[in-house]
């Protein structure tokens, strides 16, 4: 039986696709070519894969071990590419970055530019998406994340410090009145944001000390962050974001703060990725780079300088 590299990364794509279709879009050819080298390649280990469901695709027992075995022996062939290719000072390979839609596009965008720009032998893929991130998968070498990451299974460095605020259009709040207390909210109208699977109206408030909470209620929500800012401009209502995301508007006074004297929990910016022990040359540099431009971008001074090169990171993760 003959087993080719690209026979294996065929079958690492198939693995963390959620359907063939999924599949078929990040290999670039037709379902029917992703079915078809597929039945090939479960005859020829005489094993069946993968379940094909008109909705799902999901990996037989024998499937997910052989997708766990294949992700360590191509991590090996990635290191060893590394090893060879590494005293002439040039990246290559490939990197997947994830992160959410306003933040990817106003900055992990551009900075991944920058980065693919000084190393022109990368392949650099951005993807961005409102829907939770799942590790399991495998679908990224780093993603960018706010607030509290999903699975402590990841490593992680922090990139920038970032809150979650709440704030209304001078018009709302000259029409509705500005909230003094933090349960005065739930009588307001508050646009929420629909994001990963956190329970979107429940907004937060205090510190580790004193937590405080309020669910409130509206007409409108979104999935879309830019979508939500662009109401509570229009004055529809208060929203809760981060701070990254609406500083801006708040400096030009188009957006006011609301509650300014009741602090509110940390919602940092985090680079993670898998804690499977190597982490490439190529995603500890990016991850430099990030952290080096970063914070200015977003209007802060400060950032950390914290690396991955020696494990684990010793940054305490504080204020989650």
């Amino acid at each position: 039986m003959k087993m080719s590299i690209d026979d294996l990364q065929f079958f690492q794509v198939v693995a963390a696709s959620e359907t063939l279709t999924a599949a078929s879009h990040q290999l670039g050819c037709s379902v029917s070519v992703i079915s078809k080298r597929l039945r090939a390649l479960e005859e020829r280990l005489d094993v069946r894969l993968a379940q094909r469901g008109t909705r799902r695709l999901v990996l037989t027992s024998e499937g997910a071990l052989y997708a766990s075995r294949l992700d360590s022996i191509l991590d090996q062939l990635r290191e060893l590419e590394e090893l060879v290719t590494d005293s002439s000072g040039e990246l290559r390979g490939s990197l997947v970055v994830r992160a959410t839609l306003g933040l990817g596009r106003a900055h992990v965008a551009p900075l991944l530019a920058e980065f693919a720009a000084l190393h022109p032998k990368l392949q650099v893929r951005l993807d961005t998406s409102a829907l939770p991130l799942r590790p399991h998968r495998r679908e990224f070498d780093v993603a960018v994340h706010v607030g509290s990451p999903p699975d402590s299974s990841l490593r992680m460095r922090r990139l920038a410090e970032n809150r979650r605020v709440p704030c209304a259009a001078p018009s709302y709040l000259d029409r509705r009145g500005a909230p003094t207390r933090v349960e005065d909210l739930a009588q307001h109208d508050c646009i929420v944001l629909r994001e990963n699977e956190s329970d979107f109206a429940l907004w937060r408030f205090g510190d580790a000390g004193d937590p405080r909470h309020v669910r409130v209620r509206g007409s409108l929500s979104s999935n879309d962050g830019d979508v939500v800012t662009s109401w509570a401009l229009d004055g529809r209502g208060v929203i809760m974001r981060s701070e990254w995301h609406v500083r801006p508007h708040i400096e030009r006074g188009e957006l006011v703060r609301v509650l300014p004297h009741v602090p509110t929990p940390a919602a940092d910016i985090y680079a993670l990725l898998e804690d499977d022990g190597h982490v490439p040359r190529r995603v500890t540099e990016l991850i430099d780079h990030f952290t080096a431009r970063l914070p200015g971008r977003l209007g802060r001074s400060r950032g950390t300088a914290q690396a991955f090169r020696n494990g684990k990171p010793t940054l305490p993760v504080t204020g989650l």
